[in-house]
C-alpha cells in the first residue's frame, strides 16, 4: 500500500508539472509570434542554482522527472527586450544559458543575434554565472558578449580558470559595475547595481534596479536575510512598481537536514510576515522568485503556492512578460 501511494503522489506531481510544462512549452513555442511592442521583462526561469530535478534528489517528484521527459522551470534569470534599439540583455548566466539565450531570441520582435547585448551576473554562485562555459571554444565561440559585474566579481572571472580563458580569448568582453551608478543601456533603460549580504565567498553579491521608460523593478535573487541588509526592503518596494524577490525556502522545515546558517536565505513565511501590512497594491508587486526543488511554492497547484497568492503575492513563472 505504501508503495502503492508513493507511486499515486509520483504521477499527481508529475501531471502537475506537466500541465505547467505543456503551458511553458506552448508559451515558448509561441515566443516566435510573440509582439513585445514595449521595452519589457521577460521571465526565464524561477529555480534555485541546481535547478529541478534536483542531484541526488529521492522524492517522487525529482524521481518522475529524472524518468520523464517533461520540462520543469529553469534556472533563475530575466531577459529585457528593448523594441526601439533592437537590443536584449540577460540576467545570470545559468546552467540552462543555452535554451535561456534562445527563448530570448524568440521573444524579441527584431532580428536578434544569437547572444545577448550583455549578460548581467549577481555573484559567483553556481546557478548565476557558470553558464558562461557555453559562451566558450568548446561550446559557442562567442564574440565579444559584454558581461557586467561588480569589482570583486570581474576580478573572480579575470583571475581563476576556465572563466580567464573566455576574457582571454575574447569570448566575453567584462564591463566593470560600481554599487549605487546607474548603466544607461538604451533611451528610457537602465541599470543600477547594489549590494546585498549573501555567502561572498568568491565575489560580492548585487541586486538590480531595472529602470524602464515608465516602470521600475528590482532583482533580488539572493539574500541571507532581510534584516541584516542596510537598506529596507519596505521603502525600496515604495519606489518600483515589480520586485522579483528571493523565496529559495518556504519555510524551515524544508532545511531541517540542513545547517541553516550555511544557506541562509529569507523564509517566504518570514517574508509574508515582514510585509503583512503592506497595501494590497504594494504586496502585488512582489514576485517570488528562485524557488529550491524543496519548495512547494515550485509546484503551481500546491497548498503553499495558494497561501502565498491568498496573501496578495504573486509567485513568478515561465516566461511572464512585464512591461518597463
Amino acid at each position: 500500500m505504501k508503495g502503492l501511494i508513493s507511486l499515486l503522489c509520483g504521477m499527481l506531481l508529475l501531471i502537475s508539472w506537466g500541465q505547467q510544462s505543456s503551458s511553458e512549452d506552448s508559451e515558448s513555442s509561441a515566443a516566435e509570434k510573440a509582439t513585445i511592442e514595449d521595452i519589457s521583462i521577460i521571465v526565464l526561469g524561477t529555480a534555485q542554482d541546481a535547478g529541478m530535478p534536483h542531484i541526488g534528489c529521492n522524492r517522487e517528484d525529482c524521481q518522475a522527472l529524472f524518468n520523464n521527459s517533461e520540462k520543469p522551470p529553469k534556472v533563475v534569470s530575466l531577459g529585457i527586450i528593448d523594441p526601439a534599439s533592437k537590443q536584449n540583455w540577460l540576467f545570470e548566466a545559468t546552467p540552462d544559458l543555452p535554451s535561456q539565450m534562445n527563448a530570448l531570441k524568440n521573444y524579441s520582435p527584431f532580428e536578434a543575434g544569437e547572444t545577448p547585448d550583455g549578460i548581467f551576473l549577481t555573484h559567483a554562485h553556481i546557478g548565476h554565472y557558470t553558464g558562461l562555459m557555453y559562451l566558450g571554444r568548446e561550446a559557442l565561440g562567442a564574440d565579444g558578449v559584454p558581461v557586467y559585474a561588480l569589482p570583486r566579481m570581474k576580478t573572480f572571472l579575470e583571475s581563476n580558470g576556465p572563466w580567464d580563458q573566455l576574457v582571454r580569448l575574447n569570448n566575453i568582453i567584462l564591463k566593470p559595475l560600481q554599487a549605487d551608478q546607474k548603466v544607461n543601456l538604451s533611451p528610457g533603460l537602465g541599470v543600477t547595481p547594489f549590494p546585498v549580504p549573501h555567502r561572498d565567498e568568491y565575489s560580492e553579491t548585487a541586486g538590480y534596479l531595472i529602470e524602464g521608460p515608465n516602470k521600475k523593478a528590482l532583482f533580488i535573487p539572493d539574500i541571507d536575510k532581510w534584516e541584516k541588509w542596510s537598506k529596507s526592503i519596505i521603502e525600496m518596494l515604495e519606489d518600483v512598481d515589480y520586485a522579483f524577490l528571493d523565496a529559495t525556502f518556504y519555510d524551515a522545515q524544508e532545511v531541517n537536514n540542513r545547517d541553516i546558517s550555511e544557506i541562509p536565505h529569507p523564509f517566504i513565511i518570514e517574508s509574508m510576515e515582514l510585509f503583512k501590512d503592506l497595501s494590497p497594491a504594494e504586496k502585488s508587486k512582489i514576485h517570488f522568485i528562485h524557488y529550491n526543488h524543496s519548495n512547494p511554492a515550485i509546484h503551481p497547484e500546491s497548498k503553499q503556492s495558494a497561501i502565498i497568492l491568498e496573501n496578495g503575492f504573486k509567485l513568478a513563472r515561465s516566461y511572464q512578460t512585464f512591461k518597463l
